[in-house]
């Protein structure tokens, strides 16, 4: 590539609004997937009692649906941000890449 394609791709007001789009989203799926991840953390750190619990007459406690529920949020987060750069975000690229080769 170029420099002044490259330029061009810079000053493109698009561009600098997929970046914007891309960054605060990326930063939103970040803090949620940091609140349930520390959050298990401070269970296991501070409320022991709680995820020790037995869930009926058998010897699964509620440490195991919750530590697969942070798994699942990890799984869930992961679709979303898939789903939203196949879509808007890939969209967005290919006008920045349209506008720069013009």
């Amino acid at each position: 590539m170029d420099d002044t394609v490259i330029q061009r791709i810079l000053k493109n007001p698009q561009y600098q609004e997929l970046k914007a789009k891309r960054s605060r989203f990326g930063w939103w799926l970040t803090l949620a997937m940091m609140v349930v991840y520390y959050g298990f953390i401070l269970l296991v750190a501070f409320n022991k009692e709680f995820l020790s619990q037995k869930l009926g007459d058998g010897v699964m406690t509620m440490g195991i649906p919750v530590g697969f529920g942070v798994i699942l949020f990890t799984i869930v987060i992961t679709a979303i941000y898939v789903k939203r750069a196949n879509t808007e975000f890939d969209d967005l690229s290919n006008e920045v890449i349209k506008a720069a080769y013009k």
